[in-house]
């Protein structure tokens, strides 16, 4: 079985994210089934159809999580040092043709999160930054085309 690496904060908010479907969501469509069964004929019931639609979405999440956690290796970033990049970095990079720097930690598939700077360690992107070191400049082909970036700082915090 293959683990999945992860950071401490991600595998916290996987089992936050567990809980609710369990907790919350799983009730609240059983529930909403039960509501949509008591306005007569299921096969021209929308309410019905959508609600067990959502059922089996929350299902098949539910399953993902449950099978992601039993394979999770946490990964402790500050217990990590050196120059060269590997999981759960904090990498600033600027981009060479337009001087733009981003900074991103790489982290596991499931808590990645462009929006908040994670980025995943199979993006094609982190692919090309792992076990590169400062003033290093990457190559990247990505699905917008070639990019290059110059990395201008490594931690682990």
């Amino acid at each position: 079985m293959n683990k999945i690496p992860m950071t401490a904060s991600g595998y916290e908010n996987l089992q936050i994210e567990l809980k609710k479907l369990l907790n919350e969501d799983r009730p609240n469509i059983i529930a909403a089934i039960a509501e949509a069964r008591s306005h007569g004929d299921l096969s021209e019931n929308a309410e019905y159809q959508y609600a067990k639609e959502q059922q089996s979405l929350i299902e098949g999440k539910i399953a993902d999580l449950e099978s992601a956690i039993s394979r999770v290796e946490i990964i402790d970033v500050k217990s990590i040092a050196g120059d060269e990049i590997k999981f759960g970095a904090t990498v600033e990079i600027e981009d060479s043709d337009s001087g733009e720097l981003s900074k991103y930690q790489i982290v596991g598939e499931y808590e990645s999160d462009i929006k908040n700077n994670k980025l995943s360690v199979s993006s094609p992107l982190a692919r090309g930054l792992i076990n590169k070191s400062v003033d290093d400049v990457v190559e990247i082909n990505s699905p917008k085309g070639a990019k290059s970036y110059t990395i201008i700082s490594v931690k682990y915090i």
